[in-house]
């Protein structure tokens, strides 16, 4: 058992002080409902053939641990990418949807509500309601469609219906809000399928179960242990599934935030959508927006068991700015054949910078998770490189 696993939070989804479930009161039996069932489901070795068989033939698991051999020569280290953009729908967003459904299924639901940034959150769901035969409703904020156009299409392709957000800044914190006011109308029959390790217990811990198959499987490919295990986090969904892998091992376990979004960094404890954790926020208390060139990192907060992970001091989170993630992306393509998104290169960014410093010494054995793949970037990098 993992130190994560033993870390299975009680009722009340606490990790130390952050988490718990602070949400209206017509979502309380909701909450509850959902963490009885998924405790049920967890515990149900039919369940778990289920979903290994869904990752095994559907989501085309287990994904490549690639070794970066000409970054590795060039930086003096070893490199390891474990390679989620080459999951079906280009992320490792089908881990904890698959999931999801299949529990939302076993509840009688027929409707998925999500929230995307990125869109790749909403792809994966729109995907997952086609193959189980549900409804789709996907959240995204305005500003994010239009850096995002291929997976709108994508999305709707799949049958799934995008509501534009327009309220706020038009990203991933305002395509939150009106999912859950979509979700408390719908709650008899819809399903609030949330990407990351973040809203009220039980999701943080819920999604991060459904994550943890990329730690899992990278320990076990993995030819030796890394020295340092290495994730970009915005809720940080891969990052707790990296870290879920690696964390009763002596790795250092590093989270890689965007510059203009990292709550675990410059923010302070406090509450939004649902869970208590770091947030970018002013004196007053009111919450800031985030800034960053990619939309899965655009988000004011952080998952609360990163802030727990930081806090105890288990884990530790640096910061990126934009354009050392463009210079990463197009310095791994280069280099390794590989095009990731905007998100992963928040990671590959960091490992270029630390590499033969005391932060990243010569020799080091890293593990990097390639969160996706980087298609959906195609748009936004062409107008910075122009």
């Amino acid at each position: 058992m993992t130190v994560l696993e033993s870390m299975a939070p009680p009722t009340g989804g606490r990790f130390g002080d952050f988490g718990g479930r602070y949400v209206p009161e017509s979502l309380v039996p909701a909450c509850a409902a959902l963490e009885t069932a998924f405790r049920e489901a967890w515990a149900d070795a039919t369940f778990h053939e289920r979903l290994a068989e869904l990752r095994s033939v559907y989501a085309g698991r287990p994904t490549a641990l690639t070794p970066a051999t000409t970054l590795s020569a060039d930086l003096g280290i070893t490199l390891m990418l474990k390679r989620e953009d080459l999951a079906h729908t280009g992320s490792h967003k089908i881990n904890n949807v698959l999931g999801q459904a299949l529990l939302a299924q076993r509840m009688g639901k027929t409707r998925l509500i999500a929230e995307t940034g990125a869109g790749q959150h909403g792809v994966a769901t729109a995907t997952a309601a086609a193959l189980f035969g549900m409804r789709a409703t996907i959240y995204m904020g305005e500003r994010d469609m239009a850096r995002q156009r291929l997976n709108v299409f994508r999305m709707e392709l799949l049958g799934a219906e995008v509501i534009p957000v327009t309220a706020g800044s038009r990203t991933l914190k305002d395509a939150t809000n009106e999912a859950m006011r979509g979700w408390v109308a719908a709650v008899e029959e819809a399903h609030f399928c949330l990407g990351s390790t973040a809203g009220p217990h039980p999701y943080p811990w819920l999604v991060r179960q459904f994550q943890r198959v990329i730690g899992e499987e990278a320990r076990a490919q993995a030819p030796v242990h890394p020295d340092v295990v290495v994730a970009c986090v915005g809720g940080g969904s891969n990052a707790a599934g990296t870290f879920a892998g690696f964390a009763d091992t002596r790795a250092r376990l590093v989270g890689v935030e965007a510059a203009g979004g990292a709550a675990m960094t410059h923010g302070r404890p406090g509450v939004v959508h649902g869970y208590r954790s770091m947030l970018l926020q002013d004196e007053q208390g009111q919450i800031l927006e985030a800034e960053s060139i990619s939309a899965g990192l655009d988000y004011p907060g952080i998952g609360p068991e990163h802030a727990h992970l930081g806090a105890t001091g288990r884990a530790e989170y640096v910061t990126v700015t934009d354009d050392e993630a463009v210079a990463a992306l197009g310095r791994l393509a280069r280099a390794e054949g590989i095009i990731c998104a905007l998100e992963s290169a928040h990671a590959v960014a960091w490992v270029l910078r630390a590499a033969g410093t005391p932060e990243l010494p010569a020799g080091s054995t890293v593990l990097l998770t390639l969160s996706g793949r980087g298609d959906k970037d195609m748009a936004t990098l062409a107008g910075v490189t122009e």
